[in-house]
């Protein structure tokens, strides 16, 4: 069914908000894995998904193939600001990676069946890891702009779930287990590549709303009492997919700004873009690093 925007592209079967149920994701996954290989042979031993302003890591890959979204069947361009909209397959500190430069979002109308697409083809190519990373605004109001956090889990308040309908038992379970999502042997290697490094790195939970707006000064405080440390509006979903397919997940999220309340100033995406460009080196040098102890 059409999204409420009516938006599709009937010759490449895009339809925007349509709901993608787990059951229907085996025969799409299917094509897509078939698009791919037209443009490269290379599987992945990892993926890794780059969020908001953060597209500069894929520098450090050696790269075989960049595949615009709107080269695959049913995907889209990426329209979200300091989204490239590609996947880039070639080798990351030696080892073969797959990596989504940008992603897609429910506040662009999306579906959530749809968003987590892209770590589910990775799963389907080969990856049995996947490092989610994100521009937040922060919460723990000693996270400031720059802080480099790694996910030691995640609140997902978007009121949606990418497995709502029929399974697909050939992908994951009915009811996947969801008490370590966020995988304590990687997050420790992150800690140590940060080490290794000399790249400060934080720890703490990561909350997902739907966005487009920014969150509220009572909201950010909600969100503090909840427990969340970070905050944006990706990843929760995708780790929740991942899990599903029986990927081992982990994450950095990079706070960009204090969230609202916090420091007093107005928020803006332009102000997100310019702290991801700044702290954007210092990751790359601590995944590039992770991975290559993989």
């Amino acid at each position: 069914m059409s999204g409420p925007a009516g938006r599709d592209d009937p010759g490449r079967g895009f339809v925007l908000g349509r709901d993608i149920p787990p059951a229907d994701q085996p025969a799409l996954l299917t094509a897509l894995e078939r698009a791919v290989g037209e443009r490269t042979s290379l599987r992945p031993r990892i993926g890794l998904v780059l969020g908001s302003g953060l597209g500069g890591l894929s520098e450090a890959l050696e790269l075989e193939a960049a595949i615009p979204f709107e080269d695959l069947p049913g995907w889209p361009q990426a329209t979200a600001p300091g989204h490239a909209g590609r996947l880039l397959f070639g080798r990351l500190s030696g080892v073969d990676a797959v990596v989504q430069q940008g992603r897609f979002h429910l506040y662009e109308g999306h579906s959530a069946g749809f968003v987590v697409q892209p770590v589910l083809l990775m799963a389907r190519l080969g990856a049995e890891v996947v490092v989610l990373t994100n521009a937040a605004g922060g919460v723990n109001p000693e996270y400031g702009a720059g802080t480099l956090m790694v996910i030691a889990d995640h609140l997902n308040l978007t009121g949606t779930h990418p497995l709502v309908g029929p399974n697909a038992a050939e992908i994951g379970p009915r009811f996947p287990d969801m008490t370590e999502v966020w995988d304590a042997s990687l997050r420790k290697r992150l800690h140590e590549a940060g080490a290794a490094e000399r790249v400060t790195l934080e720890e703490g939970v990561y909350a997902c709303l739907t966005g487009p707006s920014y969150e509220t000064p009572a909201e950010v405080r909600m969100l503090r009492g909840l427990g969340a440390d970070a905050v944006g509006m990706s990843t929760a979903l995708e780790a929740i997919a991942a899990r599903w397919a029986g990927m081992r997940v982990c994450g950095v999220s990079l706070v960009t700004n204090p969230g609202a309340g916090l420091s007093g100033a107005k928020l803006s995406h332009d102000e997100v873009l310019a702290a991801a460009e700044a702290a954007g080196p210092r990751l790359a040098q601590v995944i590039s690093r992770f991975v290559a102890g993989l």
